[in-house]
């Protein structure tokens, strides 16, 4: 029995309360997400829309969280990158380092030049959509927990990225809840 089908169970288990509760926890496991949670929570007998809404929140909150942390890594980072420069080259703290070229809010480099499959295709997607591209056909590609994480590693904006994911998992989320509440109301 895989994962999926442990909380599909799951939810058919506990009292009718604590069902959305499950489809949440669901929504917020990478690979699943809240297309999945909402799957798993039709199936298991929640109204697709409370089973939708349960997917998104636990989906949202994550890629919240992660957005969050990963804005916050990244900002000490580039302000420790910043500083050892800075100490180096002898400027003094505030002051441009000598030819620096203009911060576009990005930094490539940081990362030590270990590269994966994931950062690779992440890249290239990033590079042709830009943040809204990147975050509505994301999880074509990876999940949004990891796509998130990597704009927010990028330096992208925390509300920008945000608000694009909160798109991507409500509209991805909602076609998934209408085409399985639909066929299920076929069959049943």
């Amino acid at each position: 029995m895989d994962l999926v089908d442990t909380l599909q169970d799951l939810v058919g288990q506990v009292p009718e309360l604590v069902q959305p509760l499950i489809v949440a926890a669901a929504g917020a496991i990478p690979f699943i997400e809240g297309e999945g949670g909402a799957a798993i929570g039709i199936l298991g007998g929640i109204h697709p829309v409370v089973a939708a809404i349960a997917a998104m929140a636990g989906n949202f909150l994550v890629v919240a969280a992660l957005v969050l942390l990963g804005s916050g890594a990244h900002d000490a980072v580039v302000t420790r990158h910043r500083a050892k420069v800075r100490a180096r080259d002898g400027v003094p703290v505030g002051g441009p380092a000598p030819g620096a070229a203009p911060d576009d809010g990005l930094d490539d480099n940081l990362d030590g030049g270990r590269s994966s499959v994931r950062r690779a295709k992440f890249q290239r997607a990033y590079e042709r959509y830009g943040v809204p591209g990147v975050s509505l056909l994301g999880p074509l590609l990876l999940p949004t927990h990891f796509t998130a994480t990597m704009l927010a590693a990028s330096g992208v904006g925390k509300a920008r990225i945000l608000i694009w994911q909160a798109l991507a998992i409500i509209g991805w989320t909602t076609v998934t809840a209408v085409v399985i509440g639909g066929v299920v109301n076929a069959v049943g």
